[in-house]
């Protein structure tokens, strides 16, 4: 029997300067220090890509446990090397000492024109570099009150996961991200089981127990709530884990409301 991991990541997405990141990260770790949280509960700093080394080194020097306080990336690029421009391959955010990498948020997907055939490529490529990734998929607006959300979670797990897939699924609705409004307990818990239902389907096996997050417009106030629905491991945090007392107020209320749960 193993217990079942819970997490809090932190998506910085384009913003927090050098200087403020490092004073970010420096004061969600030193919160962690001074408060540990429950072993089975794991915090996760995703920077901008120019962050990485400089928040590694923060995160070195107050020498927190992986499993306690994790870096990652917000994207890479499904190659090792080769000539792509402006690009960062998943190897490279390997050796700056991240061990996550966010793919498919919505964000990419609308402004950068991801499908889920690219999505699976980088799922692929990152786990080959030593990553764990962290796959998001969620309806839009429209999608939802048309009644095809199923139908679109559905596909956007055919298509971005790969058979076996080791990695971490985080439901963001793109209607609740940045706009204050999360779905209500009873919809989240339908969703979340409608994922958790689709995922063996795709993996091809039961062995193989996925975390499922949820992400959009999360607060330490609304924290409790959501991560007391059974069916969630845990949150994917936007703009409120760019204040580190807010962060750490989001680890507080998930640690109070998670219990560990184990697992065969």
């Amino acid at each position: 029997m193993t217990t079942v991991p819970k997490f809090v990541i932190g998506n910085w997405k384009m913003q927090a300067r050098h200087e403020y990141g490092l004073e970010l990260a420096e004061g969600v770790a030193q919160g962690l220090k001074k408060t540990p949280p429950p072993s089975h509960l794991h915090t996760i700093l995703c920077p901008p890509f120019t962050q990485l080394s400089g928040v590694h080194d923060v995160l070195s020097k107050v020498a927190l446990p992986d499993d306690q306080l994790a870096l990652g990336a917000q994207d890479c690029y499904p190659a090792s090397s080769g000539p792509f421009t402006g690009d960062i391959s998943p190897q490279m955010i390997k050796a700056l000492g991240a061990n996550y990498v966010i793919l498919g948020h919505s964000e990419r997907r609308q402004n950068h024109g991801e499908t889920d055939a690219v999505i699976r490529q980088k799922v692929k490529a990152a786990t080959a570099a030593g990553l764990t990734p962290i796959v998001c998929i969620g309806e839009h607006l429209a999608e939802r009150n048309e009644g095809r959300a199923a139908s679109v979670l559905a596909s956007q797990i055919e298509g971005s996961l790969t058979r076996g897939f080791r990695g971490i699924v985080a439901y963001e609705p793109v209607w609740a991200i940045g706009s204050g409004i999360t779905p209500s307990h009873e919809e989240l818990q339908r969703k979340l089981t409608l994922i958790r239902a689709l995922l063996p389907m795709r993996l091809m096996t039961d062995d193989i127990r996925v975390p499922v997050l949820y992400g959009g417009s999360v607060t330490s106030v609304q924290a409790p709530s959501i991560m007391s629905i059974e069916a969630l491991d845990g949150v994917l945090v936007g703009s409120a884990s760019l204040e580190a007392q807010s962060f750490l107020d989001i680890i507080t209320a998930a640690a109070e409301a998670t219990t560990p749960q184990l697992t065969s």
